[in-house]
C-alpha cells in the first residue's frame, strides 16, 4: 500500500481565475508547487484522491497560492476548501547528505554526545537561515534545536535518534 505524505491544505479561494490559498507543509515547496508538478488532492468526505497538476505557483504573505490545470476559475476550485495536498512516497526524491524530510526527523529521540535524554522532536520551525526542531521533553518542557553542525553531531534516522552537543545555555 502507498504511503502519502502532507504537502500542504486548501484553506481558501484567492480572486475568481481557479487560484486557492494553500497552507504549505512541505520541507520543499518549490519542489512540490512547481509547474508540471502533479499533486493529489483528500477531501475530508472522500476516499478517492483527485488528481491534480500544478499550473502556476507563487507566494503570498504566509500562503502559496496554486492554479491548477483545468481548473480556471473560483467556482471549480471552491469545492477543493479544506483539502489536503499530498504526494504519494514514490515521488519522494533522494536528498543530499545532511538533508532530511520531515517526517523522519519529527518522532526522533535527541540526546546529548553524554548521552543525557533531551526528549523527542514534535516540530520544525523554518524561520530563516536554518531549521530549528522543536523537542519536547518530560514533563512538557520544550527545547529549540538549530540544525546547524555545530550543534547536531548525529542523525540517524532509522534508529530514529538524533546526537546534540548543545551551546552553552541552549538547554533550559
Amino acid at each position: 500500500m502507498e504511503k502519502w505524505f502532507n504537502v500542504g491544505k486548501i484553506v481558501n479561494t484567492q480572486g475568481i481565475k481557479g487560484e486557492v490559498r494553500v497552507v504549505s507543509k512541505t520541507d520543499f515547496p518549490e519542489k512540490r508547487y512547481k509547474a508540471g508538478n502533479v499533486l493529489y488532492l483528500f477531501m475530508p468526505n472522500s476516499k478517492t484522491p483527485v488528481e491534480l497538476t500544478v499550473k502556476s505557483h507563487r507566494t503570498h504573505k504566509n500562503f502559496e497560492l496554486l492554479t491548477f490545470e483545468g481548473y480556471n476559475n473560483i467556482n471549480e476550485v471552491e469545492k477543493f476548501k479544506e483539502g489536503i495536498l499530498k504526494v504519494p512516497e514514490s515521488q519522494l526524491d533522494e536528498l543530499e547528505e545532511d538533508e532530511f524530510y520531515y517526517h523522519e526527523i519529527i518522532g526522533c529521540l535527541v540526546a546529548t554526545t553524554k548521552g543525557e535524554e533531551i526528549g523527542k522532536v514534535t516540530e520544525i520551525l523554518s524561520p530563516g537561515a536554518n531549521d530549528v526542531w522543536v523537542v519536547k521533553g518530560k514533563g512538557g518542557k520544550e527545547n529549540l534545536i538549530p540544525y546547524i553542525h555545530d550543534v547536531v553531531k548525529k542523525v540517524d534516522v532509522k534508529e530514529k535518534v538524533i546526537i546534540i552537543d548543545p551551546m552553552e545555555g541552549l538547554l533550559s
